[in-house]
């Protein structure tokens, strides 16, 4: 073989290995080595990781200024398919909040969350009954509730009272009327608050020490001593029939025995025995025979005589108004304590017997329903009309200022809250109908969407792109960022490794020409 075509060959062979493994050395000095090694200035490490912190840097500043600016963020977040997206996203939210059947508002919170609004709510009522009573003893309630009530008069003035109480709202009213009655008489509470007033008054009277006499209305007296004179010949009449009872009649004659046998006590030996021989058991039974007979009736006879009648009223008189001069308090203050107890007893029983009486509250039914007829028979301008509108808030703002009117308000507050914890919230599409639930999706999405777009230019200058992909090339390894550029760039760089053996061929080539040329 010619030897100036070997030498050319091995030119051409010699430049295109070089050039292919200068390629490939270069390519690979990109990422290798992946820290630096050697001694002094003699040390080699890759260009990446040798300049890592600069292209991590220039990485960012270039997404962040570039490719990726706050304003292409701004208007990507506008676009018409994110705010697809967003309305798809906002109805299903609210129809989930719609559509769903719920429970009790009690049931739909976390155990701790209804302790903590239980305690919230007994704190809030008292608080509200506080600021109310404070409020109603302004001059600006007065004010108000003055107006109020003279805007009311004036509005249903010559309104008739029977338009409003129909027959329906009228039995519902008897009903429940006797209702609050029943209840109040059957309640324990009433019992005590009986008793409790039997005990306070007969404690008051023990204390009065004035004649009953002075505590009578006028006329009383006369009334009550020809009652007395009236009835005592009916009362000896009774006494005559009464009489005729074996048991009653054996007690009479007892007791004239007794009488009889005390008297002769005190007499002389032979008056004593001519009594006894004179007055023996016979002649009792027959003096009660005679009483029993003509002898009370008699004596009723003579009672009805005018000159008979007017003592036995002086008698009367005499005996009423001596037992009237006495205070009623010395009377009950003879009275042992079990004495005391036992009339507080007797008289709460008669209270609460009258109370719970079938006839009480048919009475107080009866009272009720002639109300109603006359009040149906006015207006309201005459039912209120007869207080002024002044005394009408002022009598509202003691009660609201009351210890009564506060409890009261703590109590509707703690019933109010309650009832809406315990009831059923349902279907909120139901009680809100179609057109208020499209309308309130359509408002609540478009309100929504129009803040999110206000607050997107303030909430895109907080996002810090180029520090943010600064960052993130920080965080890869060396090994992960050869693996990312390989994968993306292997086959250019198996090209860049292939020019290099045609260009190291080449050169080879040229360098062979040249040769020839010279030689």
């Amino acid at each position: 073989m010619d030897p100036e075509l070997v030498r050319g060959l091995v030119t051409v062979a010699v430049g295109a290995v070089s050039g292919g493994i200068t390629n490939a050395v270069a390519i690979w000095m990109l990422f290798h080595p992946y820290e630096a090694r050697g001694i002094g200035r003699l040390t080699i490490q890759g260009a990446i990781p040798k300049n890592k912190a600069r292209l991590a840097r220039s990485i960012g500043r270039t997404v962040g200024e570039r490719l990726l600016t706050p304003e292409d963020l701004a208007g990507r977040l506008s676009a018409p398919a994110v705010r697809q997206a967003f309305d798809a996203a906002v109805g299903g939210i609210l129809d989930g909040i719609l559509e769903r059947e719920r429970g009790p508002l009690r049931d739909q919170l976390p155990p701790d969350l209804v302790v903590a609004v239980d305690e919230a709510m007994a704190g809030i009522a008292p608080r509200i009954a506080g600021r109310v009573a404070a409020w109603a003893e302004s001059e600006e309630f007065e004010r108000l509730a003055t107006g109020w009530m003279e805007r009311i008069r004036e509005e249903v003035a010559d309104r008739p009272l029977g338009e409003s109480l129909t027959e329906g709202r009228r039995a519902a009213l008897k009903d429940k009327v006797e209702s609050w009655v029943g209840r109040l008489a059957e309640d324990d509470e009433l019992e005590r608050t009986l008793r409790g007033f039997v005990e306070r008054h007969l404690d008051q009277l023990s204390r009065d020490d004035a004649p009953l006499l002075d505590r009578l209305p006028p006329g009383i007296i006369g009334a009550l001593e020809h009652a007395i004179t009236d009835y005592l010949p009916i009362a000896l009449e009774r006494l005559s029939a009464l009489l005729t009872d074996p048991d009653a009649r054996a007690m009479v004659e007892d007791a004239l025995r007794t009488a009889f046998d005390n008297s002769v006590r005190d007499l002389l030996i032979h008056e004593r025995i001519l009594a006894r021989l004179v007055v023996t058991d016979r002649t009792i039974e027959r003096l009660v025979d005679g009483f029993e007979q003509e002898g009370l009736d008699r004596f009723a006879e003579s009672l009805a005589r005018p000159e008979m009648k007017a003592q036995v009223t002086r008698a009367v008189n005499d005996a009423v108004v001596n037992f009237l001069r006495q205070p009623l308090g010395e009377r009950l203050r003879r009275f042992t304590p079990e004495r005391r107890e036992a009339l507080i007893g007797t008289l709460g029983d008669w209270l609460v017997r009258v109370a719970r009486d079938r006839t009480t509250r048919d009475a107080i039914a009866r009272t009720v329903d002639r109300a109603l007829d006359a009040v149906e028979r006015r207006t309201w301008g005459d039912v209120l009309g007869v207080i002024p509108a002044e005394r009408l808030a002022g009598a509202l703002a003691e009660v609201l200022a009351g210890e009564q009117g506060k409890r009261w308000i703590e109590e509707s507050v703690a019933q109010v809250a309650g009832r809406l914890l315990a009831r059923p919230i349902g279907r909120p599409a139901d009680w809100l109908g179609a057109e208020t639930s499209a309308a309130i999706r359509t408002g609540i999405s478009g309100a929504v969407w129009v803040w999110l777009q206000q607050q997107i230019p303030r909430v895109v200058e907080q996002i810090r792109v180029p520090e943010m992909v600064e960052q993130k090339v920080l965080g890869f390894s060396t090994q992960r960022m050869e693996e990312i550029v390989r994968n993306v760039t292997q086959r250019e760089l198996d090209l860049i490794v292939r020019l290099g053996y045609v260009f190291g061929g080449l050169v080879g080539v040229v360098a062979w020409g040249v040769n020839a040329l010279l030689g």
